[in-house]
């Protein structure tokens, strides 16, 4: 059997982490099955879509790494045929123009608002052949929905869903305008492009069982559906938009790698036996519908950052600087290129209390930074031993020939010993006038990484 999946996002905003999710099981279920991983563009929104979104949607799910075969579908250019079909349907007695005005809609939402009953069309002209067509409304396209019996979804993820026919009403595949609806362009798309396998959220759940009519009403074949449940927020509730954390790009700016993401997601509502961490491969080898759960997922921002810290302290340390780079050059200032290497042999201590590209970037300010600037409270420890410390710390580094570990842990212990204190009586004040706080790297690896010259230039600063 061959494989073809789709993710079908909308432009019409920043892409959610929901649809991130989505993509990639579709891309996974195609790339286990050697078969084809589509990206459809659904534009049909003109007022809401934007190209904006539409770029960005592409290259975030690159940077993801996920990537779709072909060129983008762009549902847009596909419009004559979602309307040659609806006139297909309408030839077959499977849909048919209704004339009822927004007026009488409206009077027909109330009643049922009133009565405390679900809204359904009334079906008015669903068979009329003595009305009137009323002069100046321009009729709407309703599918002839089944009235009796069951439609029935062998989901590859709910098991074997159904529901009464009665409940799905006529619904509008073409508006006034001729414009096609969600319902009708996503079917006559899926088949266009010999999509077999259906991964969507399961509020899209009522929708599948709408499209399945429409396919059955034009003998095509149906896809195979597997709605996944949702992502909540940590409190539980439905992720909207409107949450912290909500959208791909949120994740972005705080410094989570892809591969980290990607992995989070993955494990977001799927499983393989007690196994956390995956690689590209292994998320492709051994993925499988059977391993997605039938409850929704709850968002936990703080196993991200553990995943996060995971990969910052286990990836090649050169991987981890280009990752580094190409989040700087994104989102702060640009590194000057003579810093790249001391960064590059940096990385090895500087990702050791990091949970992010961002704690990188914050622990390596010492570096990146010509000048340093002391923090108030920073200053207010640097007191006059201190400063003798400080002073009696240079003369003995000025004179080592070379620079190690191993030759700079005597000096440091002679200035313990010397002034009847500990390592935090000599570390700190030595911290504080390389880095410009008494947090950071470990000290030892700030001196090391600086210029000789520039080591001393900044304790003679003190």
């Amino acid at each position: 059997m061959s494989f073809n999946c789709r993710f079908a996002p909308s432009p019409t905003g920043p892409l959610h982490i929901g649809g991130v999710r989505t993509a990639l099981f579709n891309w996974l279920l195609a790339k286990k099955n050697k078969g084809k991983y589509f990206l459809r563009i659904e534009d049909t929104d003109k007022e809401r879509s934007k190209d904006e979104f539409k770029k960005q949607i592409i290259s975030s799910l690159s940077w993801l790494g996920i990537e779709h075969d072909g060129e983008e579908y762009i549902q847009s250019k596909n419009i004559d045929k979602h309307v040659t079909v609806a006139e297909e349907l309408i030839k077959k007695g499977f849909a048919y123009e209704c004339y009822c005005s927004e007026e009488e809609i409206n009077e027909q939402k109330e009643k049922c608002k009133k009565q405390g009953i679900p809204y359904v069309y009334n079906r008015k002209w669903r068979d009329a052949k003595d009305f009137k067509i009323p002069e100046g409304v321009k009729p709407v396209i309703r599918f002839k929905s089944k009235i009796s019996g069951n439609t029935i979804i062998k989901d590859l993820v709910q098991g074997e869903r159904n529901i009464s026919n009665s409940t799905i009403e006529d619904f509008v595949i073409l508006r006034k305008d001729k414009s096609p609806t969600y319902q009708l362009s996503a079917t006559v798309d899926d088949h266009e492009m010999k999509i077999t396998h259906v991964i969507r959220g399961d509020d899209h759940m009522i929708n599948s069982f709408k499209q399945k009519q429409i396919y059955d009403a034009m003998g095509w074949e149906v896809p195979n559906f597997a709605h996944i449940p949702l992502i909540h927020s940590e409190q539980g509730k439905k992720l909207s938009k409107r949450d912290n954390a909500s959208t791909l790009e949120d994740y972005v700016k705080i410094g989570i790698i892809s591969d980290a993401l990607r992995n989070y997601l993955l494990r977001l509502g799927w499983s393989y036996k007690d196994k956390e961490i995956f690689t590209k491969q292994e998320s492709i080898d051994l993925f499988d519908l059977s391993g997605v759960g039938k409850s929704p997922s709850k968002l936990d921002m703080n196993r991200i950052y553990s995943i996060n810290e995971t990969y910052i302290k286990t990836i090649d340390e050169k991987n981890l600087f280009n990752f580094f780079k190409e989040y700087v050059s994104k989102y702060k200032k640009p590194i000057d290129q003579s810093k790249e290497n001391i960064l590059l042999k940096s990385m090895g201590f500087l990702k050791n209390k990091a949970k992010t590209l961002e704690d990188i970037w914050n622990n390596a300010q010492y570096i990146i930074n010509e000048k340093i600037e002391i923090g108030a409270d920073d200053k207010k420890l640097i007191d006059d031993l201190s400063k003798k410390v400080i002073s009696d710390f240079t003369s003995e580094y000025e004179k080592l020939t070379s620079l190690s570990r191993e030759t700079l842990e005597p000096v440091i212990k002679s200035l313990i010993d010397k002034h009847k204190t500990n390592f935090k009586g000599v570390g700190q004040p030595l911290r504080i006038a390389l880095v410009g706080s008494r947090f950071g790297p470990g000290l030892y690896d700030v001196i090391l990484s600086l210029e000789k010259s520039e080591v001393v230039k900044r304790l003679k600063q003190i």
